[in-house]
């Protein structure tokens, strides 16, 4: 099988496989993905999977109710909780975002309609054939930043954004030659 990330570690090919790209809808896996790419800014995505389960477990399973709950005590017991990224910033976020998160809910009636507006609903299938084609972010990236940011969502840069995007299938980036690109697209 031809794969588009050229990797032989295991949680990547895993994560490529079976993961990246296909579209999501929960909104508790919308919400996990988004702390998951907030967290990696300015780290490797392979240090955030080797992570993800100490964080989905410390973040109570990603559960935006739950997280939007935590006080100055959760902050500093996962300051200290072994596997969590200690970025007291990046926590205050993902807290912060779930607040916003039920904002959100309350509003569009789920994250999950609030995030796929941006893309009219659809995954975008890009027909790239290399990562050079690839961009940093988009144009619906960039949009979904700035509603986000004075929705006041935190880390959600457009960079962030394109590549929460790309996890949570909003965009197919597999490449067209990837066995993935084919299958996710069918998905959709």
């Amino acid at each position: 099988m031809k794969r588009c990330w050229g990797t032989e570690n295991p949680l990547y090919t895993a994560y490529h496989d079976e993961e990246w790209g296909v579209p999501q809808h929960d909104d508790k896996k919308l919400f996990g993905f988004l702390v998951l790419e907030g967290f990696q800014a300015g780290l490797s995505w392979s240090l955030i999977l080797q992570r993800r389960n100490a964080l989905r477990k410390a973040f109570e399973g990603f559960d935006p109710i739950k997280v939007a709950k935590f006080s100055e005590d959760d902050v500093s017991r996962l300051m200290e909780t072994p596997g969590v990224i200690k970025h007291k910033a990046k926590i205050l976020s993902a807290i912060n975002n779930a607040q916003r998160i039920l904002e959100i809910q309350t509003e569009f009636g789920s994250f999950n309609t609030f995030i796929w507006k941006f893309v009219n609903g659809k995954t975008i299938n890009h027909e790239f054939t290399s990562f050079s084609e690839m961009p940093p972010e988009n144009e619906q990236a960039k949009t979904m930043s700035k509603e986000m940011k004075s929705r006041g969502f935190k880390f959600v840069g457009p960079s962030v954004c394109y590549s929460f995007m790309q996890a949570v299938g909003l965009v197919n980036d597999h490449l067209v030659w990837c066995f993935r690109y084919k299958q996710v697209k069918n998905i959709t």
